[in-house]
């Protein structure tokens, strides 16, 4: 456990006026090769918006524009309606309001934790300036740490000294790169939601990097998905994880079970079953999804479930909160994962039934 891990009492951080951020057909290339290409999208004032994506979609490549430690090949940045970045327009980082926020935290080693707070009060008398600082450091609940240095602190500590240095000058707008991923897992949960509660007190408006699918839907109000340099889909957590843009995205936030189908009237039919459908063209062939958690597992197929379907377990893993399941479900050519959370244990052998919660079906073109 990360010593001293008590965070400050919540609803005590400085409030901040919150900014609106846009990004007008943002493309920036190295050496002729394009990293970004026309990203067009804007923030709300206050909302906290995760960049999400694999390495090398250009997550950072973005903040870094919009911090302004880079400049974008083509289009623009507006902070409430004014160019900051444009064509002959460059407004520098400390002109701008935002709070930058590094993945490696990026303290200075030779300054007490203390000094690296007040290290973006500069505007401040050095009374006030040291303030601000400790009320900072409190509300991460690091004040009696002000005196160290950073090589004293846990992994943990220095996050929340990185934290307390970007919000302590109140910014309108708060860049966040990759803030977690130095953490373990038990930390990272924990400082997850005190680093939320933070930045819900501030008010800012935040941009996160990250990718962890499951981090961006637990902060985000927003998601901006991207896939080599391009927006993949721009939604709200619950759009994007139930009504994806692609079958791309829908693997993305979800490991899937495939079968091939194909429409006729109307339907989709499967070796899984017949399956309502929208949007799709007579013949077309289609991939029929269905999430790991979206398999029911039932003792037997005429277990009052009269769509099951009758399968058998091939394997059982214990994962703790749910069981992982192998099952070979009849007429499909693949075996099905299935997490299971029901409390009810299957063996390996056992003849099972099997259903599907339509909310954890997806159905995509096959081209797709």
């Amino acid at each position: 456990m990360d010593w001293g891990s008590r965070w400050g009492n919540r609803g005590t951080a400085a409030a901040s006026i919150a900014a609106g951020l846009r990004f007008d057909s943002i493309s920036r290339s190295f050496d002729e090769k394009e990293v970004l290409s026309d990203i067009a999208f804007s923030i709300e004032p206050g909302e906290v918006v995760s960049l999400l994506g694999q390495s090398g979609s250009g997550k950072t490549t973005l903040l870094r524009i919009a911090a302004g430690i880079e400049r974008q090949s083509r289009g623009s940045v507006l902070i409430n309606n004014r160019e900051v970045a444009a064509d002959g327009v460059f407004v520098p980082p400390e002109k701008r309001s935002v709070g930058l926020m590094f993945q490696d935290y990026a303290l200075f080693p030779h300054l007490s934790i203390l000094k690296n707070v007040m290290f973006g009060l500069t505007d401040l008398p050095a009374q006030a300036s040291e303030i601000e600082a400790r009320a900072a450091l409190r509300r991460v609940g690091l004040e009696d740490r002000a005196n160290s240095f950073p090589h004293m602190l846990s992994g943990g500590q220095q996050q929340r000294v990185a934290l307390a240095r970007a919000f302590a000058p109140r910014p309108s707008i708060l860049l966040m790169d990759e803030p977690f991923s130095g953490l373990d897992n038990r930390l990272r949960d924990r400082v997850r939601d005190e680093t939320l509660a933070v930045l819900r007190e501030i008010g800012a408006t935040c941009m996160i990097v990250t990718h962890d699918p499951e981090e961006a839907l637990r902060m985000s109000d927003r998601i901006v998905l991207l896939k080599d340099g391009r927006i993949v889909q721009y939604a709200r957590p619950e759009e994007l994880y139930f009504q994806p843009a692609n079958y791309w995205a829908a693997r993305f936030f979800s490991d899937l079970n495939e079968v091939d189908g194909v429409v006729e009237g109307g339907k989709v039919r499967s070796p899984i079953g017949i399956f309502d459908c929208e949007g799709f063209q007579d013949q077309q062939a289609v991939r029929v999804c269905v999430r790991e958690q979206g398999v029911i597992l039932h003792e037997a197929i005429t277990d009052g479930y009269v769509s099951a379907l009758a399968a058998r377990v091939k394997r059982r893993m214990f994962l703790g909160e749910v069981d992982l399941y192998e099952v070979s479900i009849k007429g499909v050519e693949h075996p099905f994962i299935v997490r299971s959370r029901m409390g009810k244990t299957f063996s390996p052998g056992e003849n099972i039934g099997v259903s599907f919660r339509k909310k954890d079906m997806l159905m995509f073109a096959k081209e797709d």
